[in-house]
């Protein structure tokens, strides 16, 4: 009877201290819709009000007129443009460089692989310079190409993958060789499918740090038309005034489409995080 009791205690305990995370994480998601929806004037108001006395819209006309200044709508297209190609083919490439170490024996593979993962400790920042002036040389600046092939190069993608691939039986590979599969065949037909979760956590790591790049966007693109959402929220920060009810209804318009993605894919997010062996 006691451990019943303890067991009940427990479960109360978890779903307590769950709730409260819960709360304080959507308690910024609160603050900015009720922001967004308050005139200019009331937002810096006192005592704060969670809910909006005055109810108006006017924050999220204003940020969809397509204006010059704040073209949103192309903001938008461009961030979605952006990051689901970079995803695209960063797990495109990711994934074949990953079987490659996981699977095919060559001269200099072990060497090879943790020399990558080295890479993982130097700091982007360090990239900017050189980066920029590759960038300008090709002749890539206020381009879509400045801000999709730089990101391809995704070391992290890389050695998820390979974990996974070796955590796949190699019975399942021999098999399909003794039946006269390629071995790019096998690489689509059983290798692919079976991660399938790894794949979606990937797609969903690239895809969320594609769209909250702020920093590298902001320094290849010049005109407004051609920023992406995250950058182009920077515009309605002026030098003296900021439109606070503005900034908040397009932080939270930017914030949306990564909340639905991840509601539609924690399933595989979390078996592919699960999944993911450390197995060397």
């Amino acid at each position: 009877m006691l451990g019943v009791k303890k067991d009940k205690f427990k479960k109360y305990l978890l779903f307590t201290i769950t709730t409260l995370v819960a709360a304080i994480w959507l308690l910024p998601l609160i603050w900015m819709l009720s922001t967004s929806l308050k005139p200019e004037a009331d937002t810096i108001s006192w005592p704060i009000k969670f809910i909006p006395e005055n109810f108006t819209l006017d924050n999220y006309k204003a940020i969809f007129s397509n204006s010059e200044r704040t073209p949103m709508l192309r903001w938008f297209f461009n961030s979605i443009f952006i990051a689901t190609t970079t995803t695209v083919l960063v797990v495109f490439f990711d994934a074949l460089a990953a079987y490659a170490y996981a699977r095919m024996e060559f001269k200099g593979r072990k060497i090879m692989f943790m020399t990558l993962m080295a890479t993982m400790m130097i700091p982007p920042v360090t990239n900017l310079i050189p980066n920029y002036i590759i960038v300008d040389k090709l002749g890539w600046l206020d381009s879509y190409s400045a801000m999709i092939f730089p990101a391809i190069a995704n070391v992290f993608g890389v050695f998820l993958l390979r974990q996974f691939f070796m955590g796949i039986p190699k019975e399942l590979e021999e098999a399909a060789f003794i039946d006269g599969c390629t071995r790019f065949q096998v690489f689509r037909m059983i290798i692919l499918p079976l991660a399938k979760p790894a794949l979606i956590t990937l797609s969903l790591f690239t895809f969320l740090g594609s769209w909250n790049a702020f920093l590298w966007p902001l320094i290849v693109t010049n005109s407004a038309e051609m920023k992406p959402l995250t950058p182009g929220l920077s515009l309605l920060q002026g030098y003296y005034v900021i439109e606070f009810g503005k900034l908040m209804a397009g932080a939270l318009i930017s914030a949306l489409p990564v909340i639905i993605l991840f509601l539609f894919v924690q399933r595989y997010f979390v078996q592919g995080i699960s999944l993911t062996g450390t197995k060397g």
